[in-house]
């Protein structure tokens, strides 16, 4: 472990001393590749035997979206799931209370939403230090982060957090980068732009592209891409996720403080000890998760507006629907009724195509 560890250093000390500018920038694109592949070593558990994947990690994913609470040691990751869910997570004024990982659920607006609460990061835990490996690999199956912060301590933390998660692959509030990459058999390295790019040219893309010991491939770039953009895609096991930065303990700022800190972008600020805008919090968790909740309504019965089936935003449609409920539904499928914002008429008849919208009630017609 020693040796990566060693590697990750060297190539990071190599990147600090080189400058940036044009005629470095295939230089870095390499280090930056190697960097990428040392990290998924590192990752990856080595095949020799070894122990469990740590209590208390594998925790079972239930209800409808995933919610994880990451932070430092001792920042109120605690207070805060106690607060929301009920569930007890033991809370005390030294660090690193929590050791396993503690589920808890909100049920809000019909869904039901599983908050995990996360051992405190220590710097380095992408390196493997602490419990960070653990921490940081259930953190990539939750939908969205909640990277908690304290109010009373610097905001460096919030860059420190960054940076370890995106050490292990996770990207915040990002898009994937959109650049199409394909592999193929013969015919070199095909680099074409349909726009003017800045940092990635023939040489640099090239270099990457040698360091995974591929030489023959399409690459065309539909915005201005970075050499790391590249990497992410041939990399491809990057998690891109909303994050929503909850600065804690506000009740020891002063208001001017906050109103420094409600300009940034993705925050929230909250007390979770008062219960000060805990609400608030919960409205940002369900515009983040963007679900959609559809009625189902049995036939000659009123609809069901108790317990919703809750759908992602990007799977929406009545085949999904169907899916969710079981899926020897679509065998039996006629098709739909649906009353909603989705259809002009009240009832109309869809297909499995249709798209449905937030709060629309479906009637199943099955075959005979």
């Amino acid at each position: 472990m020693a040796t990566v560890m060693q590697k990750i250093k060297d190539i990071e000390d190599e990147m600090a001393r080189t400058q940036k500018n044009k005629a470095t920038a295939h230089h870095l694109g390499l280090l930056k590749a190697k960097l990428a592949k040392l990290r998924r070593e590192l990752l990856a558990p080595s095949s020799k035997g070894g122990g469990g994947a740590g209590e208390g990690f594998d925790v079972t994913k239930s209800g409808d979206a995933r919610v994880g609470l990451v932070g430092f040691p001792s920042v109120g990751k605690s207070t805060l799931l106690n607060k929301l869910t009920g569930t007890f997570s033991e809370v005390a004024s030294y660090e690193f209370t929590t050791l396993t990982c503690i589920p808890g659920v909100i049920i809000y607006r019909g869904a039901k939403i599983q908050l995990l609460d996360l051992p405190g990061i220590i710097e380095g835990a992408k390196d493997g230090k602490g419990r960070g490996r653990q921490v940081i690999s259930t953190s990539r199956t939750c939908n969205i982060i909640l990277i908690v912060l304290d109010a009373i301590k610097p905001i460096t933390h919030k860059r420190l957090i960054e940076k370890e998660l995106e050490g292990f692959g996770i990207r915040l509030n990002k898009e994937p980068p959109n650049l199409t990459f394909r592999k193929k058999d013969k015919g070199g390295i095909n680099f074409t732009t349909t726009v003017a790019n800045t940092h990635l040219d023939l040489e640099t893309v090239k270099a990457i592209c040698s360091e995974y010991r591929i030489h023959n491939a399409d690459i065309n770039l539909k915005y201005d891409a970075t050499a790391d953009d590249l990497i992410d895609v041939i990399e491809g096991s990057r998690v891109y996720m909303p994050c929503i930065y909850v600065v804690n303990k506000i009740d020891q700022i002063t208001l001017e403080e906050l109103e420094i800190l409600d300009k940034l972008p993705h925050y929230c600020p909250v007390s979770a000890h008062l219960e000060w805008n805990l609400d608030g919090l919960l409205e940002k968790i369900w515009e983040y998760l963007d679900l959609t909740r559809i009625y189902t309504k049995p036939k000659g019965m009123n609809p069901d507006y108790e317990d919703p089936v809750i759908l992602s935003s990007k799977k929406r449609t009545v085949e999904d629907f169907c899916t969710r409920i079981h899926k020897d539904m679509l065998k039996q499928f006629k098709y739909a009724l649906v009353w909603g914002s989705s259809v002009k008429h009240k009832p109309q008849r869809v297909g499995k195509e249709h798209e449905l919208e937030d709060e629309d009630v479906v009637q199943i017609i099955k075959k005979v």
